[in-house]
């Protein structure tokens, strides 16, 4: 079975009847054969697929290798509820065969009490490397780093060099890049096991390196991570201690699943919530409740300031009943300009392609698009008004061009007005310290709600007044 195939899932799950027959008939070595051949990913689909008792028998006849490699695959509710099944023998060798991040990864998912007794599982060399890891800060790079890898010292010959990746290469999580240090074990270089292949035996490994590597620190963020990959386009990449001491190696595919995590905590936020802390199937409704309902009275409330600004100018509503026709006009293209100018920013953010120090830049711009935007939606809506009372589609009264210059200079405000509070907020927020993606865009779109009414009125007052008003 091939994972390229659009319908593995489908296909992964008519195997389903077949293992569930086997285990009932203790046809063990037929169960065991079927599993070997799928993928990993894919026997982790099957298992999720089998009810609980034929869950647990196939996933120990799992080698230990592949239980720990399937076991990574799991939906995180699945992970604890084998881990709550499972007996400490079968649980301590899978745990010893995982690579010291993936451990990590799990643990991190894992209640704090069910995590300190997977830990005290492992064998002590396994429970000294997961704990190194586990010290460093939360959403740190040192947490998704393997502390597994290969090192290479500058006098070595490259023979002894590849004499001695031979001999340690069911050590190291990669090989395609090999790291070189010194005697203090402080980063010098790094090398592609293709450099070491081309170069003659009898170089020196000194002779090969020209001192430019990149590295991360184990402290940074683990974004910092996901923008130097995409920088600097590399398999993997070192990590380095305050003393340039290389601790550890973050893989490719281990930042791509935090650009994942990342990027969902970010459209989750910039939705109008906070971030989910599981997959949405997996969440709770309470959790979605509880989720969703703290921004969700918070923007209630800020709406409810569009009422209070709306009984400020209740007389001139009474005169002129017409002006409430176009409050929903008003309100979403303020609120739609903000949205974008948020979005934009927060991602240009996101990517490492715009900064605080980039304000006037960025306000420049903003100016700019916004007064264009709002020119063209104030001469839409000018048109608007002077075509429906052109063709009698509705009577908006004599002074209908007075009313069409009305809501056209209110487009043009309330748009300039809403593009550069969706792009500045997220850049005061990035200067305090906060996260730009809990200015989201129904946030902006609120706060643009209740000063676009006053710029309406305020243009209905100056336009109308001594006619409708």
């Amino acid at each position: 079975m091939s994972n390229s195939e659009p319908d593995d899932v489908a296909m992964t799950q008519l195997l389903v009847p077949e293992i569930t027959e086997m285990l009932d008939g203790k046809q063990n070595h037929l169960v065991r054969e079927s599993l070997v051949e799928l993928y990993d990913a894919e026997i982790a689909d099957l298992l999720a697929a089998l009810d609980d008792r034929h869950r647990v028998l196939a996933f120990l006849l799992l080698p230990r290798e592949r239980a720990a490699n399937v076991f990574t695959f799991l939906a995180a509710h699945d992970q604890e509820w084998l881990l709550t099944e499972l007996k400490p023998e079968h649980l301590a060798p899978m745990f010893d065969a995982m690579a010291p991040d993936d451990r990590v990864a799990i643990f991190d998912d894992l209640p704090e009490n069910l995590a300190n007794t997977m830990l005290r599982l492992l064998r002590p060399e396994e429970r000294a490397q997961t704990q190194a890891l586990l010290d460093y800060p939360p959403e740190s790079v040192g947490r998704v780093m393997t502390n597994e890898f290969i090192t290479l010292k500058p006098d070595w010959t490259v023979a002894q060099a590849s004499a001695h990746i031979r001999q340690h290469a069911m050590e190291a999580e990669t090989l395609d890049t090999i790291f070189v240090v010194n005697e203090k074990g402080e980063l010098l270089d790094d090398v592609r096991l293709r450099q070491l292949f081309l170069a003659e035996p009898a170089a020196m490994i000194d002779s090969i390196i020209d001192g430019n590597v990149v590295s991360l620190r184990a402290i940074d963020d683990r974004e910092e991570a996901v923008r130097a990959f995409e920088k600097y386009d590399r398999p993997v990449l070192a990590v380095v201690n305050d003393r340039n001491l290389l601790v550890g190696v973050v893989t490719f595919d281990d930042v791509a699943d935090v650009a994942e995590e990342e990027t969902t905590e970010d459209i989750q936020k910039i939705g109008g919530m906070e971030a989910l802390n599981e997959p949405y199937m997996e969440s709770t409704i309470w959790a979605l409740v509880r989720k969703r309902g703290l921004w969700l009275s918070v923007l209630f409330v800020g709406e409810m300031l569009t009422a209070t600004v709306m009984q400020l100018f209740e007389e001139e509503i009474e005169k002129a009943a017409v002006l409430a026709l176009f409050l929903p006009l008003i309100i979403a293209s303020g609120g739609n300009s903000g949205s974008q100018a948020s979005t934009l920013v927060i991602r240009a953010m996101a990517l490492g392609e715009v900064t605080a120090r980039d304000w006037k830049k960025v306000l420049r711009r903003e100016l700019i698009c916004g007064v264009v935007l709002g020119l063209m939606l104030g001469v839409i809506g000018f048109m608007r008004i002077n075509i429906w009372e052109w063709f009698n589609f509705y009577d908006y009264g004599e002074h209908y061009r007075l009313l069409g210059y009305t809501i056209a200079v209110t487009l043009v405000g309330i748009v300039l007005w809403g593009t550069i509070m969706g792009s500045m907020l997220p850049l005061i927020l990035h200067r305090l310290k906060l996260d730009p993606a809990t200015i989201s865009a129904p946030l902006v779109a609120t706060l643009v709600d209740v000063t676009g009414l006053i710029i309406y009125f305020t243009a209905a007052i100056l336009f109308l007044r001594g006619t409708m008003l």
